[in-house]
């Protein structure tokens, strides 16, 4: 998988996307991920990508010919399964969602900032808009690294137990049940007996009630 993301910052893009499972992915050969400054791609005096809107108002708006020079010449070297574009107002991320995305090849995502894009390339340029939740963040950049971590964590090969990424929460619409480990008892504080048992179907069986039940209590909604 290839996933280039566009942005105004790219160094806040730096430090996620260069350790842990995502930096082994691409050092696997799994996933590729390409940071491109839309500076880059301005005509404008002192490498300038925003501008008042014509509404008037407080803030400024990334303006539309910068970001179609990247998009243009990045779609000149291949075809993108999805342009998505991260907005408050895009469909909400799920892992349902970052599942199908990870079956793709290409994937370009386009970082928001200050009051938002020139609406044209939503509606010309943009195939996908996601928001990773109700509420405002500077820029777009930590929730591309957000898709893109969880995208490539779920291809097979990114993490050596893939058991592991199966039984995450949300995985099967349910949160994850508690986990314990050594010691079994801690300041009087004891793992429940059930895991210490050996008796695998039991455990399951536990280890699922658990999960309906928390999920009940907790995200409710879920069920």
């Amino acid at each position: 998988m290839r996933i280039d993301i566009l942005t105004i910052l790219p160094e806040l893009l730096d430090s996620p996307l260069n350790h842990s499972i995502i930096k082994r992915a691409q050092q696997k050969g799994i996933a590729e991920i390409f940071v491109h400054n839309i500076r880059n791609y301005t005509n404008y005096k002192h490498r300038q990508v925003d501008d008042y809107a014509f509404s008037g108002g407080a803030g400024m708006v990334l303006m539309i010919e910068p970001i179609d020079n990247l998009i243009t010449h990045l779609k000149k070297e291949r075809e993108y399964d999805e342009i998505i574009y991260t907005s408050p107002d895009g469909e909400l991320y799920s892992q349902s969602l970052a599942n199908s995305l990870s079956l793709k090849n290409n994937l370009m995502i386009l970082c928001g900032h200050y009051k938002g894009i020139d609406h044209r390339i939503r509606e010309h340029l943009i195939t996908m808009e996601i928001s990773i939740g109700d509420y405002v963040l500077t820029g777009g950049e930590l929730a591309a690294a957000i898709i893109a971590d969880s995208v490539i964590r779920v291809i097979p090969g990114a993490i050596s137990d893939e058991q592991s990424a199966l039984t995450d929460s949300f995985q099967d619409g349910l949160l994850a049940p508690p986990v314990y480990t050594r010691p079994a008892e801690y300041k009087g504080w004891k793992a429940p007996d059930i895991l210490l048992s050996g008796n695998t179907k039991e455990i399951e069986k536990w280890l699922h009630e658990q999960s309906v039940e928390r999920t009940k209590k907790l995200r409710p909604g879920l069920i």
